[in-house]
């Protein structure tokens, strides 16, 4: 009873005090607290620090620290590794543009490009989808489950600790906006990746730095064709997993279009794909192997919390408790405050209200989203790894959408209404894929993510040519060459 009780006051009192740290930074900065800007854009003023931590916190969950451990081999690295390939995609090719267009979300550009306000509204509705039904529901889920095993709590219903998230989670986005999302992200990453570098410290010791006796393929780096991660599907759909969500994906670039400059931007993103490249690929798959060399394998994603509970001090099992707590509430209000800002600038504005009040709209927005997230939350409580089965239905809208931006960025004089089609048309396939087929020779689902890419572009070029009757120009010189915004 003593230790629960330690583990629980260290825990509260690390969380009360990154909440108090972030309300003592946040207090008084405000210009104008139900504009847009400010609050999904946080005023324009996030320094590069912030960018760098809220970007790696918001990514940094336990859909990573749980479902990547949970497979207990060091393939799941790549996800990270790759990752960086992302971040560089938006430093150098997307952060300009987005702020050559003065976007308030990733979607806009769309707009701006096809001259089309539904091409937006459209893409806005499938990253809510996404949103809604896939991560916040299994943010909830895993930070629930870790929880339970950290505190010796499988007797009590995971749904209560996940509504308890997903409250204060909520309150986060709601009152405080991007800017106290971001600064909470910065100081609760700062502990997150400190303890987590003391976790992998840890395992390696209890098992003395010997890797022996595990199976080599728990080891390798070069995925067998049945394995989560295939090794041709680097070079496939892996590269394209990556463009679409680090440089398309709302919740991960408005923490980027929030700073003063894009310079000031740049700066965070390098940080934050350093910290991607050197810092994180060991914290999500030591400890994995390590507890498979201890305790064998674990099902259900449970490897991460048993290699904490059994091998840290109670005062830092707390601690860490505390860590991974914040790392879900800050990646938890980030998607509401992204979606928040979908909603409001995408379509609210569109088709209901040009004039809303932002912050009371944002709350209604955030309320119906989380009741809709829950709704989900049983497709996760039996999932055999939680990061595999994100990935997998997320494939339905990520490539769909990602062929909107490409063909967009790349050319001129499409027709909003074929990208519309061949988005529809995009999701179709996927679904064909994975549901109907999903024996295709070569059939991992990542390879059937690059197809459904490729298809996608080349039925909006085919459609806008043959059915609308506009012949595509190639307009990447104009887009990226440019610095100052021309109309085109």
């Amino acid at each position: 009873m003593k230790l629960q009780s330690t583990q629980i006051l260290v825990f509260l009192g690390l969380t009360l005090l990154i909440a108090l740290v972030t309300y003592l930074y946040c207090r008084g900065q405000r210009s104008d607290q139900d504009g847009e800007k400010e609050y999904f854009l946080a005023g324009g003023s996030l320094k590069w620090y912030f960018v760098a931590g809220s970007i790696t916190l918001t990514n940094l969950s336990t859909d990573q620290l749980v479902g990547m451990n949970g497979n207990q081999m060091a393939l799941l690295a790549w996800w990270e590794l790759a990752a960086t390939v992302g971040l560089m995609m938006l430093c150098f090719i997307f952060i300009p543009i987005y702020y050559k267009y003065k976007c308030t979300t990733t979607t806009e550009l769309l707009e701006r490009r096809y001259k089309d306000p539904h091409i937006r509204a459209l893409i806005s509705a499938l990253f809510l989808a996404g949103n809604v039904f896939i991560f916040l529901p299994a943010i909830l889920y895993g930070g629930s489950l870790f929880m339970q095993q950290m505190f010796g709590l499988e007797d009590l219903n995971i749904y209560f600790i996940a509504i308890s998230f997903a409250l204060v989670g909520t309150a986060y986005a709601v009152f405080g906006g991007l800017r106290a999302v971001a600064v909470s992200d910065t100081f609760s990453g700062i502990l997150l990746l400190s303890l987590a570098g003391f976790v992998v410290w840890v395992a390696l010791k209890a098992i003395d730095f010997d890797f022996s006796g595990i199976p080599a393929e728990r080891l390798s780096m070069i995925g067998a064709y049945d394995s989560p991660i295939p090794f041709p599907t680097l070079f496939t759909g892996m590269l394209f997993i990556q463009m679409f969500y680090w440089s398309t994906n709302q919740t991960i670039t408005q923490r980027a279009m929030a700073s003063p400059s894009v310079k000031e931007a740049q700066k965070g993103i390098m940080a934050a794909a350093i910290i991607r490249l050197i810092i994180i690929p060991p914290i999500i798959v030591l400890p994995g192997i390590i507890s498979y060399k201890l305790f064998g394998e674990i099902g259900n994603n449970k490897a991460y919390g048993m290699i904490v509970s059994e091998l840290l001090p109670s005062f830092l099992t707390g601690a860490f408790a505390a860590a991974l707590a914040a790392a879900v509430l800050t990646t938890f209000n980030s998607i509401l405050n992204a979606s928040a800002a979908l909603w409001v600038c995408d379509i609210h504005e569109t088709y209901i209200n040009k004039k809303p009040a932002v912050k009371k709209l944002s709350f209604i927005v955030s309320i119906v989203m989380v009741i809709l997230a829950f709704i989900m939350f049983p497709v996760f409580l039996h999932a055999e790894n939680l990061i595999n089965l994100v990935q997998e239905l997320y494939g339905y809208l990520s490539m769909p959408i990602l062929s909107a931006f490409i063909v967009g960025l790349l050319f001129k004089n499409v027709e909003a209404k074929s990208v519309i089609i061949s988005v529809i048309l995009g999701v179709m396939l996927y679904a064909f894929f994975t549901q109907v087929w999903p024996t295709l020779p070569g059939g991992n689902y990542i390879h059937m993510m690059a197809i459904t890419l490729i298809f996608s572009v080349s039925s909006a070029l085919f459609i806008n040519r043959f059915i609308f009757g506009n012949k595509a120009q190639w307009d990447a010189k104009n887009v990226f060459g440019n610095k100052n915004l021309t109309e085109t």
